[in-house]
């Protein structure tokens, strides 16, 4: 099949709408459920790099969940611990292959912003990555191959109209790529600039300690930001991504957003987050929506009377600032990538306070020097990747 036709673009005024190969050979996808649209298939295609890209750096199966063609998440499949399974809650009994820990992880990095999003897998999605898939709201799901089951299973999501899309893992995209803007197209060559442990030999700061595990961390972080759309920064712990800033005018704003994300994810792991006590029958995205309530300044919201009985079986006490300051001061090993160089030591000084021991950004600042002797300063490892990684 050559051409596939959209219900409409970007928008429902934007018609008509659809993809197609200009070579005239066949897409390289197969739609195997639903309808795609515009905006699902831009997510399909970055995702879908970004999870094969991952998989080869790092040999592990990886995925991606992805909201307005950036990531909300990414990660590898590492299994997953107690405290993971509670906070992206996986029920007791499921069955948990690599591939399904990947997407759990990947979707768990921000949840509200997962909320319905595109799905990527790396790797055939499997059973008990399409029960957890079924479970969540998401528009659809984009993998080299589906089981039978999985598929059975991925056929009954949304009334039978979720978005299933199949990719040949050998496609290769030509070497230039075009879009139109204005009526003005635009060409240049498709970012084939491979990210692996190469790219991390510049060590800069008098730390030079980099374990297994933040190189991996490294990776994750600058693939994930290849395919985030600039400016933006990236917070990765433990093969996951566990807060992502897209799209911001200001390098330091990217950092902020992706370290306030870094925190929340990190405060659902607080003692009295993990003991709140939900009302039986609620929806996921009801909970979601009230522990981000209940760990930011608007906590009452969800604990004023006639409000947390809709929520709690019992109503929660609250979780001060000064409780969560000193949680969030409790998080470290955390590694952070920036899509270009950071300007000012500010970034530094930011990202530590999310627990930042590990960056990875281009360098090439005239500043340099202040942001290395503001690494040297909490004794973080700082390593110049030389390669920026822009993506609009």
């Amino acid at each position: 099949m050559n051409e596939f036709e959209l219900k409409y673009g970007c928008n429902p005024n934007q018609k008509p709408a659809r993809i197609y190969m200009k070579d005239g050979s066949d897409l390289p996808v197969e739609v195997l459920n639903g309808r795609p649209g515009f905006i699902n298939f831009l997510d399909a295609f970055n995702s879908w790099q970004l999870v094969k890209e991952l998989k080869e750096a790092t040999g592990l199966p990886s995925a991606a969940s992805f909201k307005h063609v950036s990531p909300a998440g990414a990660a590898v499949g590492l299994p997953l611990s107690e405290t993971d399974k509670k906070i992206y809650f996986v029920e007791d009994n499921a069955q948990l292959s690599p591939i399904a820990c990947a997407y759990i992880r990947a979707r768990g990095a921000d949840r509200l912003c997962s909320y319905g999003d595109w799905a990527a897998l790396s790797d055939t999605c499997d059973a008990a990555t399409a029960a957890y898939l079924k479970e969540e709201v998401s528009d659809g799901v984009i993998a080299p191959g589906y089981t039978d089951e999985a598929l059975e299973i991925l056929k009954t999501k949304k009334k039978g109209n979720y978005n299933v899309v199949k990719i040949d893992p050998d496609y290769v995209p030509a070497l230039q790529e075009c879009k139109d803007v204005f009526g003005v197209t635009f060409e240049q060559g498709h970012n084939n600039f491979k990210i692996d442990e190469s790219l991390l030999q510049n060590i800069v700061s008098k730390n030079k300690d980099l374990p297994d595990q933040a190189k991996i961390d490294m990776i994750v972080a600058l693939i994930t930001l290849k395919y985030t759309q600039s400016n933006s920064v990236c917070y990765v712990k433990d093969g996951q991504a566990i807060g992502v800033g897209a799209g911001q005018q200001s390098r330091i704003h990217c950092t902020r957003l992706a370290g306030q994300k870094a925190d929340n994810w990190y405060m659902r792991q607080n003692p009295k987050v993990l003991d709140l006590q939900f009302v039986d029958g609620i929806r996921r995205p009801d909970r979601d929506n009230a522990i981000d309530v209940y760990t930011s300044d608007e906590y009452e919201d969800v604990l004023r009377d006639g409000e947390w009985q809709r929520i709690f079986k019992v109503k929660p006490e609250v979780l001060t600032a000064e409780e969560k300051k000193a949680w969030i001061a409790t998080q470290s090993g955390v590694t952070v990538g920036s899509d270009a160089f950071f300007p000012f030591g500010d970034n530094v000084e930011r990202a530590r306070k999310s627990g930042v021991q590990y960056i990875a950004e281009p360098g090439g600042s005239i500043r340099d020097d202040h942001v290395i002797m503001t690494a040297d300063k909490y004794n973080m490892v700082l390593a110049f990747t030389g390669m920026r990684l822009f993506h609009h």
